[in-house]
């Protein structure tokens, strides 16, 4: 199964290509959007290397890899970066039936609901298309707007843990946490 062309009520989300470069180029340029992630904006050669390793994600596992959300109204604006690989690396499982969940959003769209809509999709397809057993997700426990993505999907709390980081972030002592969700969990019907 390629990557395919993803759909939500407001979001078309395409499968990284080089294209997309100077998109993530221009959302990497961002400080408070590398906030939880690297600390600092990145510089082109960094976010280059990045997305060619992205593009060779998408090409390991069919259907896992990154995508680019655009807006599916008439500015199809850019709408961020969203992941879905295999969860693999060290504080994360070795299971080849478990993906990790990622989301970032350019700030001017923070707050709009998109990394939530987007993830909802990307959790119907790594349950429904790809057949993943489980999806995880984590962030810096101090990371609230990320946690609060990760609950309204349906995630739920797993741990927190405390990896060592050569140039720690602030908040790092804190940890970082893991939330995840099961494919059976993901089909139950929510009760409102």
């Amino acid at each position: 199964m390629a990557q395919p062309v993803l759909h939500t009520e407001r979001l078309v989300l395409e499968p990284l290509r080089d294209e997309h470069l100077e998109l993530e180029v221009e959302l990497d340029a961002d400080p408070e959007v590398l906030r939880y992630l690297w600390g600092r904006a990145r510089d082109r050669d960094e976010v280059a290397t990045s997305h060619l390793k992205r593009i060779a994600l998408g090409r390991e596992i069919a259907g896992l890899g990154y995508w680019m959300a655009f807006l599916r109204d008439e500015t199809h604006d850019f709408a961020g970066l969203m992941m879905l690989s295999q969860a693999h690396g060290p504080d994360r499982p070795d299971d080849p039936a478990v993906a990790e969940l990622g989301y970032r959003i350019p700030k001017h769209h923070w707050r709009k609901g998109y990394a939530s809509e987007a993830s909802r999709e990307l959790l119907r397809h790594a349950f429904q298309s790809v057949g993943m057993a489980r999806v995880i997700a984590q962030t810096m426990a101090v990371n609230e707007g990320s946690r609060a993505v990760m609950s309204k999907v349906g995630l739920r709390y797993v741990r927190t843990f405390h990896p060592h980081f050569d140039d720690p972030l602030p908040g790092t002592e804190q940890g970082e946490v893991e939330y995840a969700i099961t494919r059976e969990e993901w089909a139950r019907p929510t009760v409102d």
